[in-house]
């Protein structure tokens, strides 16, 4: 049963595809008291959702902001981070729901934070709509929404094998050197991305020709190698004379503008920028058709960075803080004093009041941006799917962003923003995967080995035997830190072995996510959602339900040569040296301690199913979808049905694509 409430004169975000008809009534399990909604929670109630955020899986006991920020810094601590997912489920004995709360603005869910059994959602606009989405089970709740929302993008086949990443491979040398290392030493590769330094003084849609002077021949040689270039695209279009795509925007008023009506000032990667008005749909359609001058060149993916947006600086705030800043010069910098001065330069970026400086035109409306702020990086990314598909209407085209909103799912992914080379944060991401899922971003992984911070050897190969179970695989750092390419390894043998294992995991990867994107149902679940009766199952955050058939329960702890893993019911463990299977075992439901070596990576199969299994190879291109191997639990006559299409036609389907596989 699904409720539509609607609260003053909402904007539409479209993040919702079929709406309902208005429910007249009064919104149940809430108070309304002004823009705060407010509900009691009861001691056993189970709070999921709200996508891409920090801690757990169970929401409770922290306070969230959906409010898309540039935040590649985020700790336990942290109430925001790039993407605005307001979807979240509670249940619990006496109720099970879900509610979107489909708002522009800042939202803040209070979820036992400032009193225990408190929820509080605060909301900043006072135009809202709330989706009320009540069945038997989070499952069903999830299903019901993610058909309220339309089908999640569905990515090229080639997508979901490993990509290799850092800001920045500076020259097309550089990238010709990174492709040596990994087929000199037989480690898969299907992609190769291309960081901001690829382009001409970090000018979108440009190509530094002095490092690359030959781009078109080295997209070309890279594809008969089966690999992939993904270059970044910005947020920001840099303010330059004679640079056509500002000359372009300045002319037909494209950019964003300020409380003057000029064109609103920002520094970003490049310096002075211009943001265009994503949500206009005309300057939309226009940076959106800019994205053919890289296609026209053979480039056939993309990711979208930098568009909460992120801002460096305003034009305007920069020139107060060099005002003021003379002030200091020549007093004590006493602890009051010093306070003061690292306020004046530490909030020059990201400045709440900068967001609240520049306006939009939404459909003919006036809108000041920090109303509309959560939709940026959805329409950037919209923009370009819709151009993609006039483009090349027949193929799917590789696209994720960092910054997000419901509605965006439809058309591209999400990487989970810029974390860190912690143990820390490879938990996290792992506990983000489920979240994800339940607000329709289905494409979507982690930083493997992390973006900031170097990475140490032992993380690095813990976090790849986590991440070739998330449908977005890659390995990505930042300037300044070591290298993390899987061939610089000392243990090249074991980097190997679990790259070539995501590829003979393909043909069960592939199938689950493109059935449950299909299907409107997750890819990747919490224990909770399976086995919901179980209180051990429902409080067990560290492992995963990867598709029907398999658990995972990746080590995530430095110096651990195992871990204790909780088994709802029966399984088979699997045992894998890299890419072959070393061992298999019938477990009894319980708590198991297992060993997991550096090399390792152990699956639990589900009584009743199948994994299928192919060979290994060098990129997706070589695979052999045919001849696999069935491994299971299952007695002999029991199926699978596998998905399987050309991975690159657009229009998809359950019909003709599934392939029965009996053991």
């Amino acid at each position: 049963m699904i409720r539509r409430f609607v609260i003053g004169t909402p904007l539409d975000t479209e993040a919702v595809l079929h709406k309902p008809e208005v429910d007249q009534g009064v919104l149940p399990y809430f108070t309304i008291e002004g823009t705060t909604l407010g509900m009691k929670l009861a001691k056993e109630d189970v709070v999921y959702g709200l996508g891409e955020n920090v801690r757990g899986i169970n929401k409770r006991g922290w306070i969230y902001e959906s409010n898309c920020t540039d935040q590649p810094h985020h700790h336990e601590n942290t109430r925001s981070l790039y993407g605005a997912h307001n979807f979240f489920i509670v249940k619990g004995q006496e109720h099970c729901f879900g509610l979107f709360v489909d708002t522009p603005g800042r939202v803040i869910f209070d979820i036992g934070y400032n009193r225990v059994d408190d929820m509080k959602v605060t909301l900043e606009n006072e135009d809202y709509e709330l989706y009320l989405l009540e069945e038997d089970t989070p499952e069903a709740i999830v299903h019901a929404f993610r058909e309220l929302i339309g089908q999640s993008y569905v990515p090229p086949k080639w997508a979901f094998g490993f990509g290799q990443s850092r800001w920045s491979y500076f020259t097309a040398e550089e990238v010709r050197e990174v492709a040596r290392g990994y087929r000199e030493n037989q480690i898969p590769l299907d992609m190769i991305y291309l960081d901001i330094d690829y382009m001409e003084r970090y000018k979108d849609f440009t190509i530094d020709r002095e490092a690359f002077p030959d781009f078109e021949e080295l997209v070309a040689e890279m594809k008969a190698q089966g690999i992939h270039l993904i270059p970044i695209i910005d947020g920001g279009v840099k303010v330059e004379e004679g640079y056509d795509v500002y000359e372009e925007g300045v002319k037909h008023h494209y950019f964003c503008k300020d409380v003057d009506g000029d064109d609103f000032t920002v520094g970003v990667w490049p310096g002075k920028c211009h943001f265009p008005d994503m949500l206009n749909e005309e300057a939309g359609r226009w940076f959106g058709r800019k994205y053919k001058v890289l296609m026209d060149m053979g480039i056939e993916g993309f990711w979208n960075d930098m568009n909460e947006p992120a801002i460096f600086y305003s034009e305007k705030r920069l020139k107060k803080v060099f005002e003021k800043v003379g002030d200091f010069k020549d007093i004590n910098l006493d602890l009051k004093n010093f306070n003061a001065f690292q306020d004046l330069v530490g909030n020059v970026s990201n400045n709440p009041e900068d967001y609240k400086s520049f306006y939009h035109n939404y459909k003919g409306q006036k809108i000041r941006h920090d109303k509309v702020h959560n939709l940026f990086g959805y329409y950037m990314t919209r923009s370009a799917q819709e151009a993609f598909e006039e483009l090349e209407p027949e193929k799917r085209v590789l696209l994720f962003s960092r910054s997000s909103y419901i509605g965006m799912h439809r058309y591209g992914g999400i990487w989970m923003g810029d974390n860190k080379s912690w143990w820390s944060h490879l938990l996290m991401n792992l506990k983000m995967l489920p979240s994800l899922n339940m607000c329709g971003f289905m494409y979507t992984g982690a930083d493997v080995g992390g973006f900031l911070e170097d990475t140490t050897e032992d993380l690095l190969l813990r976090w790849m035997a986590l991440g070739i179970f998330m449908p977005l695989f890659r390995d990505h750092s930042a300037l300044n830190t070591r290298r993390q390419e899987a061939y610089v390894v000392e243990d090249k043998a074991a980097v190997r072995g679990i790259i070539s294992l995501r590829y003979r995991l393909l043909p069960y990867i592939y199938s689950e996510f493109m059935k449950a994107t299909l299907k409107n149902t997750m890819y990747a679940r919490p224990l909770g959602f399976v086995w919901p009766e179980d209180p051990e199952a429902v409080e067990t955050e560290d492992q995963l339900m990867i598709g029907e058939s398999i658990m995972i329960a990746p080590v995530y702890e430095q110096n651990k040569s195992g871990r204790t893993v909780y088994l709802p019911e029966e399984m088979k463990l699997l045992r894998f040296d890299g890419a072959v299977l070393a061992e298999e075992q019938v477990l009894a439901a319980g708590r198991h301690y297992i060993k997991v070596g550096m090399n390792e990576v152990v699956i639990f199969v589900r009584k009743g199913h199948i994994l299928p299994l192919a060979q290994p190879a060098q990129c997706v291109a070589e695979m052999d979808w045919q001849d696999l191997t069935l491994v299971h639990f299952a007695e002999e006559g029991t199926s699978y049905e596998l998905y399987d299409d050309d991975g690159i036609s657009r229009r998809v389907s359950l019909e003709g694509s599934l392939r029965t596989l009996t053991v």
